[in-house]
């Protein structure tokens, strides 16, 4: 099936998904703790019925049983070996399945995750996903499947690695589809809309939500996602939340009530539906007779103008307000931060990433141009930190193609090219690598010539220019116009030059526009004045962006006054809340206030936040680049190692945690912070009193159970555990509940901690609750998971439930006192 094929059988009806696999299997016979794939081509039959019961109840596709067949899955099994000859086979019983119904049904290669964490987070580089990714499609395209479906992505990372593994092997329709959790977003702090503005303009062909909950708590990602979708939407629900009745996982939701609910999501814009975990032929069956007589959901064809980082969305509107690229992460002029960069030290550049995040900066702009360095290296070292500790999108900025490509390769999100202009290396190269990418870029008026010498000249620049990325396939709302601002001082007519482009951009073109707003004064006394008058008049005529810097609270309060008096949307609010009073200004117009760091008094003495220590913000910002420094300059000036830890480390892991419980932290902060806890515990540990030493408060033994070989959320677990001062055993996954209560015995513990994340693999929990309780052994069990609830903990008997890592170090304690 083509792309263009996939397209036109979307818009005729609504398409009708499988349902369940791995429940239905296990209804089978199949066991926990076995390789899926292996048993299923051991019982080829059972798989080929299942999925003609689907085509039979109305499946217009199927997913063939891929799911975990990459290299990376079918190592856990030492069957990495086979991965072509497993693949080949487990799509021909598809096809066999289509061949015995008769009827004409489309074969989905089916991808996943892999188990290891991306780097930053894990070691896993892209690139190594990458090629995971395209070694499996590889196979799939050879077995002749007719689409490629990515599901039950928790990553928006590892979903864009395999939409590039896609496209750079085959040209078969791309569906991705998403997994969230309770409070609609991803474990990566990731919400529908970022998803899907990321994956479509990447290139995926249908974007969705599968798995994650019930069908009702699935209506508001697909509206969600239906705001910023110019794609068809995928909602693929489980049959409700799974439930323990007579000691067995049950989904107790209908077929009639699964469909009834199907309505809804078309309703709400999923023109693709199926069922997950816990439905069965009926429940597909009772969902194609609902939708077949439903309209198709209209694709939206209005594009948006959105950059996405990989938890924040920024819509930009040549009617509204105004924003600030912020511009301090560039080493020109800056000769602290230059001597950092060829130090390899990003302490300066997390500081300046922050602080205007904080400033009111709505996108960074990231330049590391500079002799003396890999620039290359050092960009892509850049993002991997600066988006670990903010969320806003990034504005990439460099004058080397390759260094701009590398970064929009690595970005988990949808970021501002900075910048494309009519030079023939850029027009040739750059534009169809942005396309490629699915960036917005900034268009810049120069040419091989230069400059252009008039008004006149510009214009025709940024019309050739806009005319030949509409050629390759960008979209209108996918440009932002460079006004280029030169100095007033060497031409006096730099301003009504740019006032004029920005006029002509915003009524004639319809299109927003940049500029640097420095520029403007260069060589000019006081240049703030300059600056914010200028920035002023070109608000005005419709500058909707200027790269600049945040911390100039004058410049600041002039923007936010104009877009007050301008009226425009929300912009009353945001002058209260943001305008800064006179005599709080302190920096001198046209200066570059700093930040006071701390860090001059790194040991133990008040940093710049409030009351709270350094020790406490490198813990709470996930400083390990100098967390050990300051562990080793506080002991220097006399604190106890105990008061290190209980004074300062403790209580700013317990904040990180309130953090994460109101969803300003995500799993990337979370493990930030944990790791840089747990290199100064490593530090001080040798130093406690021998009493304390040998006082550690309980011991743990964590593990996830038998047959589940997912740990991402048991080895934080872990972490945090440890951190707080707990002897803790990680067995690693999939592990027998013997083997996890003979270490218990052996070694003492208190308590049990166990993991799960799906639902086939639930109910070993209460094997081994069951199995504590017949061996007689005084331990608490507590659990936790994707898919584990207190309801569920309650009805096995357990003695705590968890929903995440920082809780789970409350109930450990809880239950312990």
């Amino acid at each position: 099936m083509t792309r263009e094929q996939f397209a036109t059988l979307v818009k005729q009806k609504i398409l009708v998904l499988d349902g369940a696999t791995g429940t239905n299997l296990q209804r089978a016979g199949m066991p926990t703790g076995v390789c899926p794939e292996q048993w299923i081509l051991e019982h080829k039959d059972v798989m080929i019925n299942l999925q003609m019961d689907y085509i039979n109840a109305g499946s217009n596709i199927i997913y063939a049983p891929t799911f975990s067949g990459n290299r990376i899955k079918l190592e856990e099994y030492g069957l990495q070996d086979k991965l072509e000859s497993m693949n080949k086979e487990l799509v021909a019983i598809s096809k066999e399945a289509v061949a015995r119904t008769g009827y004409r049904a489309y074969i989905a290669g089916n991808l996943t995750m892999t188990g290891k964490q991306l780097y930053p987070i894990g070691k896993l580089t892209l690139e190594e996903l990458i090629d995971v990714y395209k070694e499996q499609i590889k196979v799939l395209v050879e077995a002749e499947v007719d689409l490629l479906v990515v599901e039950t992505m928790m990553s928006l990372a590892e979903a864009r690695a395999a939409v590039i593994a896609a496209k750079e092997t085959c040209d078969l329709p791309i569906i991705v589809s998403m997994t969230y959790n309770e409070d609609g977003r991803t474990l990566y702090g990731t919400e529908p809309a970022v998803a899907c503005v990321v994956l479509q303009s990447l290139g995926a062909d249908a974007i969705g939500v599968n798995c994650s909950t019930g069908p009702d708590k699935m209506i508001p990602l697909v509206e969600r996602m239906r705001e910023y979708a110019n794609i068809p939407i995928l909602a693929k629900p489980n049959a409700g939340m799974p439930k323990l009745v007579d000691g067995e996982t049950i989904y107790e939701m209908m077929p009639e009530e699964f469909a009834d609910y199907g309505r809804a999501l078309v309703e709400a814009g999923a023109g693709i539906v199926g069922g997950c975990c816990g439905t069965t032929k009926d429940h597909i069956a009772a969902l194609a007779r609902t939708v077949r007589l439903l309209d198709v959901p209209e694709i939206n064809k209005n594009k948006k103008r959105v950059l996405a980082s990989e938890r924040q969305l920024l819509d930009i509107d040549i009617d509204g307000r105004f924003f600030v690229v912020g511009e301090r992460i560039n080493p020109t002029g800056k000769k602290k931060l230059q001597a950092q960069l060829r130090e390899d030290n990003l302490s300066l550049v997390v500081d300046m990433a922050e602080e205007q995040e904080e400033k009111g900066a709505a996108i960074l702009d990231i330049n590391v141009g500079m002799n003396g360095i890999d620039e290359d290296a050092m960009m892509q070292k850049v993002i991997y930190e600066v988006t670990s500790v903010v969320s806003l999108p990034l504005c990439i900025d460099s004058s080397y193609v390759n260094v701009i490509e590398n970064a929009l390769r690595i970005y988990p999100g949808r970021a501002l090219i900075n910048s494309i202009s009519m030079e023939s290396e850029k027009l040739e190269k750059l534009l169809p690598i942005a396309r490629k990418y699915g960036a917005m870029f900034i268009l810049l008026p120069l040419s091989d010539e230069g400059l252009p010498k008039d008004i006149e000249e510009k214009k025709n620049i940024i019309n050739i220019v806009y005319d030949k990325a509409m050629e390759i396939g960008f979209a209108h709302e996918d440009i932002v116009v460079d006004g280029l601002v030169a100095t007033v001082g060497a031409n006096k007519n730099a301003a009504l030059e740019t006032l004029e482009t920005i006029e002509y951009c915003k009524n004639d073109k319809k299109l927003p526009t940049i500029c640097g707003l420095s520029n403007i004064s260069f060589g000019l006394p006081e240049r703030g004045f300059v600056n914010t008058a200028f920035l002023t008049m070109a608000i005005s005529k419709g500058l909707t962006m200027a790269i600049a810097n945040p911390s100039q609270d004058l410049l600041m309060n002039a923007a936010y006054a104009s877009d007050l008096l301008m009226n425009k949307e929300g912009a009353d609010v945001a002058y209260i809340n943001n305008v800064k009073p006179m005599a709080e200004i302190a920096a001198p117009v046209g200066s570059v206030s700093s930040k006071t760091t701390g860090k001059d008094n790194a040991g133990g003495t008040e940093a710049s936040d409030g009351d709270k220590s350094q020790l406490f913000m490198d813990v709470l910002k996930g400083n390990k680049r100098t967390i050990l420094d300051d562990v080793r300059a506080s002991l220097s000036d006399g604190m106890q190692a105990q008061d290190i830890i209980e004074k300062h480390l403790i209580p700013a892991i317990n904040e990180v945690g309130i953090l994460f419980d109101k969803k300003k932290y995500f799993l990337p902060q979370l493990i930030a912070s944990a790791e840089a806890m747990e290199l100064a515990v490593s530090e001080l540990e040798p130093l406690l009193p021998k009493a304390e030493a040998g006082k550690e408060k309980a011991t743990i033994v964590i593990a996830t159970v038998e047959g589940d070989i997912h740990d991402i959320g048991k080895n934080l677990v872990a972490m945090m555990l440890r951190n707080y001062g707990f002897r803790v055993i990680d067995m690693g996954k999939d592990v027998p509940k013997e083997d996890i209560v003979d270490m218990a015995i052996n070694e003492k513990a208190e308590v049990i901690a166990l993991s799960a994340l799906m639902t086939t693999t639930m109910m070993r929990m209460k094997d081994l609750v069951e199995y504590v309780k017949e061996k007689k052994v005084p331990v608490k069990v507590i659990i936790g998971g994707a898919v584990i609830t207190q309801s569920f903990a309650d009805e096995i008997g357990a003695d705590g439930y968890s929903k995440d890592a920082a809780e789970a170090c409350k109930v450990v304690e809880s239950l312990l006192n």
